[in-house]
């Protein structure tokens, strides 16, 4: 598979905030652009489709249709699902897992191929269904063997769900810039305040 661009996103709080969000992978980028929530719902037609993708799979080319854009929402919605039960340590739907393995059997992103030569085989670009699919074999890989690095936000108001890629497996915030600041400031002042 080609490598996708990094993860994460801007993402606007009810009070107009902005934050960088970095999920740590694009399957869960994937799910926040309206599979956690109504309100952050961006995909409405298969322009804001073509757009998502071709920010994180350049080669992906071609129209995007009205099912492309079904079948998107219902692999969104269903990886947003997964990622909340395993962060919470639930039992996936079995409805679920078939839907993510129905995804997963699709062909992929055409492999990256060196200029220069004469072999005109396989396709140059991808489809949407194809980024869909790299998409759907990445949550897979987690789902099955990183389970323990998925996990929601510690903020007690917040509950966002990322996957956890640093080295030491710690990270405990969605976001330094929103979630770990407001936790140090307020550790902050509980200490000054006991201090007084």
């Amino acid at each position: 598979m080609t490598q996708a661009k990094p993860t994460g996103q801007w993402f606007v709080a009810s009070d107009g905030t902005r934050w960088w969000f970095d999920s740590g992978s694009v399957a869960f980028d994937f799910a926040y652009t309206g599979g956690f929530a109504a309100r952050w719902e961006s995909l409405h037609t298969p322009g804001d489709l073509g757009q998502w993708l071709a920010g994180r799979f350049p080669e992906v080319g071609g129209e995007i249709s009205e099912g492309d854009l079904v079948d998107a929402k219902a692999l969104r919605d269903t990886l947003a699902r997964m990622a909340t039960a395993v962060s919470r340590a639930e039992p996936l739907a079995s409805g679920d897992v078939d839907m993510l393995n129905l995804f997963a059997a699709t062909p992929d992103i055409p492999p990256p191929a060196l200029l220069g030569g004469l072999r005109r085989a396989g396709r140059t670009s991808a489809r949407a269904g194809q980024a869909l699919s790299a998409m759907a074999r990445e949550a897979v890989e987690l789902f099955s063997v990183a389970q323990d690095r998925i996990r929601e936000c510690s903020a007690a108001d917040c509950g966002l769900i990322f996957y956890d890629e640093s080295r030491s497996n710690n990270r405990r915030w969605c976001s330094m810039q929103r979630c770990g600041n407001r936790a140090k400031v307020r550790a902050h002042r509980i200490r000054s305040a006991s201090r007084v």
